[in-house]
């Protein structure tokens, strides 16, 4: 938790600071990020940071959670609008659909995301990892439990193994279109939201005898 001074700060300020530390270590990363440019575009004393967080980690931590609040705030509203009635693999394809074009629509959050996930450092990788992977499971379990009670989830699926595999599908399709390497198959890479959507409905397509009981 930031200290009592980082919450007597006005809300500009304390905007400043998160917009800086978004930018920079969606650039450069959490641990190899520079405290000097993210005070520097915050218009604080460096120093000032250490009145605010008890050490880098702490800071970490702060930014990640977050970045992470605002993605599933946002993509819980936008999920609330889809429909219910089709098809359990039809419905996650549509989220899949509104999740690609949030992370196009807020590069911020979408370089958060990407710092989160191949952060170099072991023990910054699991603070913030640990942090993002809290807000994923909010809305993943949930979601999960509703379409089983729907009858929509296969009897025989591990409930435990479907969520794992959503913790990874769902990094993957927010930063495959805009970071090398990571997706040599589908052709993600450097696709549009609306050019991703072919892919993407293979993509979840195949995962549907996984999810899905036999029809």
């Amino acid at each position: 938790m930031p200290t009592s001074t980082w919450f007597r700060l006005d809300v500009d300020k304390r905007d400043r600071v998160l917009h800086a530390a978004m930018r920079e270590f969606g650039e450069h990363g959490y641990s190899t990020g520079s405290l000097n440019n993210i005070a520097r575009d915050a218009e604080i004393a460096k120093g000032s940071l250490f009145q605010y967080f008890s050490d880098k980690q702490e800071f970490f931590a702060y930014v990640c959670d977050e970045t992470s609040r605002r993605v599933r705030e946002e993509m819980e509203r936008r999920i609330a609008g889809l429909d219910l009635d089709q098809p359990f693999i039809d419905w996650l394809t549509d989220v899949c659909f509104v999740w690609s074009e949030y992370f196009a629509e807020h590069p911020l959050e979408r370089g958060v995301t990407a710092a989160t996930n191949f952060e170099i450092d072991n023990s910054v990788r699991a603070v913030v990892r640990d942090t993002a992977v809290q807000h994923y499971l909010q809305v993943v379990r949930p979601v999960l439990h509703l379409w089983r009670d729907k009858g929509e989830i296969r009897a025989d699926a591990d409930d435990d193994v479907l969520v794992s595999l959503l913790l990874l599908i769902l990094p993957f399709i927010a930063m495959a279109p805009y970071y090398d390497g990571i997706d040599p198959v589908l052709g993600l890479r450097g696709r549009t939201p609306v050019e991703q959507r072919p892919a993407i409905r293979r993509f979840v397509a195949g995962l549907g005898p996984i999810f899905e009981p036999p029809r």
